[in-house]
């Protein structure tokens, strides 16, 4: 028996079942899929016009303002993950890590964190109640279906990414931010708003924002943020938690950052805290930067920690989304950028990547996968690119020598029109030259395949059958086998135009790789520092194996394959 409610008694599973389970486990999101890459284009656009519109953080003013504590002792274990609410055996393998009592890595045993800092994006593709029931409570209630007895309650926060977007936050407040607050499993969320501030031992804190996609903040998150500034003292260190990493991506798109330098200039510089480690998901993978004068003082081998002298800058949204490539990251940054607009900008200093999860080489090895990942993991897309090259050739081979009909000529534009939206309508952020250049050329690169098709057909016997027999015919033969062939050449499109840093998400959500998942488990000490444990796993597990009759507070399912967690990097200590 699980006790879901904290008082309400209900039979353990015995099979992934939705009925016996209460919610249904849901395959990951194909990203590729011609309906959800319209809706992904028409929400980017939405967003970017309408956004402000369907921004509810101002209401939240009706909202307690409360500040949490939990520095009552003298340590503290808590977590960090994000990017989590995509396919369930990926999300329900880090729920099932993070649920254990402890985890053993590199020789250490690490006990399970009181609070967890969900780090955005708990939903995909779209937030709503069903979605955070399939993809997010359900897997987390079963990964730690009650508390665990004897020990305090572990306490969930949640920062809302752009996905936790999509609905203008209805969704995410009523999961995360109840006045009485509620349960996830053995999880106590507390959060009233949609940002939080986070009492923690030895003078540190935790503040997380609500700045999404870097816009502006709110006033009654301000607000907020001031009166939590009262309280912080010269000398305290804080840790900084943002929905996305804009240090990284200000190097492209400048304004990226001027909301968090904003803040730091006008909320915290006053009370002489210092800002020892900023953290975000967003990009689902890991990486970390330290000052560039800072030098590498660690070894690999040798088992020690890394100095962690100056601000360290650390994304990782490995919680469950498929991975995003490291390769593409830049070597060095400047932070704030030299190019930042408002006049008061903080001196920007520089920043080296000190390490990446996966590697550079292996991203890059990954990224080559494209060619058979994306026609294993794209079946919808591919019946797209068959229908679409179906209907051009049979419209090429009608043309009868004539070089332009209606039908060539709306099939056409039709096939570098969705080129074109794939390369620049799908691409956050600025949209240059190259974005268009390479949806053309790959347009016309599509349209070569479909005039090469259409001359091959032409010698073909089932031509001259009657009709409607050839376009039978072409549907049921020639259409799988242009869509292989199609398929080839955006895989080879994608592996181009990702490295001039064109559709490289799409690069990395077309195949749809499960692996490489991360997650931070922190430590504060007795001494007042901060150590944190990048934990990676190479490999989520696929197979799981019910425990009906195991203790109510333990997981529903144990993995089938194994989990095998491991140190990314030496610890990270700040003193």
């Amino acid at each position: 028996m699980t006790d879901d409610a904290f008082g309400t008694a209900t039979p353990r599973p015995t099979s992934l079942d939705p009925q016996e389970l209460g919610f249904t486990p849901r395959k990951p999101v194909p990203w590729l899929g011609p309906v959800l890459l319209a809706v992904t284009g028409a929400r980017v656009a939405l967003a970017e016009q309408f956004g402000a519109y369907l921004d509810k953080r101002e209401l939240q003013n009706a909202f307690p303002a409360e500040t949490f504590d939990h520095s009552g002792g003298e340590e503290l274990w808590f977590d960090f993950v994000a990017d989590l609410g995509d396919g369930f055996d990926a999300t329900y393998s880090m729920a099932y890590l993070l649920a254990q009592p402890e985890i053993e890595v590199g020789g250490e045993r690490l006990p399970r964190g009181r609070v967890l800092v969900m780090g955005g994006d708990q939903v995909y593709p779209t937030a709503n109640d069903l979605a955070y029931e399939d993809r997010f409570r359900g897997p987390y209630r079963a990964a730690m279906p009650t508390p665990p007895p004897g020990d305090p309650i572990p306490t969930l926060y949640a920062v809302p990414g752009n996905h936790d977007w999509y609905d203008g936050l209805s969704a995410f407040l009523r999961t995360f931010a109840r006045r009485e607050g509620t349960s996830i499993g053995g999880w106590r969320t507390a959060q009233t708003r949609s940002y939080f501030a986070l009492k923690l031992p030895q003078r540190w804190w935790l503040i997380a924002l609500d700045s999404q996609d870097g816009g502006y903040l709110d006033d009654p998150q301000l607000t907020y943020f001031k009166a939590v500034a009262e309280q912080i003292q010269p000398g305290d260190r804080i840790i900084l938690a943002t929905p996305n990493p804009s240090w990284v991506k200000a190097q492209e798109s400048t304004r990226e950052y001027d909301t968090i330098d904003y803040f730091l200039r006008k909320v915290i510089a006053p009370t002489g805290g210092r800002v020892a480690l900023m953290l975000s998901g967003d990009l689902h993978h890991y990486s970390r930067y330290a000052l560039a004068d800072t030098p590498p003082a660690w070894d690999d081998t040798a088992g020690g920690t890394v100095d962690g002298t100056g601000r360290q800058l650390i994304t990782c949204g490995g919680g469950g989304a498929y991975l995003a490539a490291t390769h593409t990251l830049p070597s060095k940054i400047t932070v704030p950028p030299k190019q930042a607009l408002p006049r008061e900008a903080s001196n920007g200093k520089e920043y080296r990547l000190a390490r990446t999860y996966p590697s550079k080489a292996r991203s890059l090895a990954l990224a080559s996968g494209v060619f058979w990942r994306l026609p294993r993991r794209n079946a919808s897309f591919l019946a797209l690119l068959g229908l679409l090259h179906t209907l051009l050739m049979l419209a090429l081979v009608d043309a009868r020598g004539r070089v332009l009909t209606t039908p060539v000529f709306l099939m056409v534009a039709a096939t570098l029109g969705l080129t074109l939206f794939f390369a620049a309508g799908l691409t956050s952020g600025h949209r240059a030259t190259k974005h268009y250049v390479l949806g053309l050329t790959h347009g016309f690169v599509q349209v070569a395949l479909a005039v090469a098709g259409a001359a091959v057909w032409r010698e073909l016997p089932m031509m001259h059958w009657p009709t409607p027999l050839p376009a039978l015919t072409a549907g049921a033969f020639y259409g799988p086998v242009i869509a292989l062939l199609s398929a080839q050449v955006v895989a080879l499109y994608l592996l181009i135009a990702g490295r001039l840093l064109v559709n490289v998400n799409e690069l990395f959500a077309g195949q749809g790789i499960q692996g490489y998942k991360c997650f931070l488990r922190m430590h504060i000490d007795v001494d007042g520092s901060l150590t944190v444990h990048p934990i990676g796993v190479d490999n989520v597990s696929k197979h799981w194996i019910p425990t009906p009759t195991a203790p109510e507070y333990e997981p529903w399912f144990e993995p089938g394959d194994p989990l095998v967690p491991r140190r990314i990097e030496p610890p990270i200590t700040i003193r």
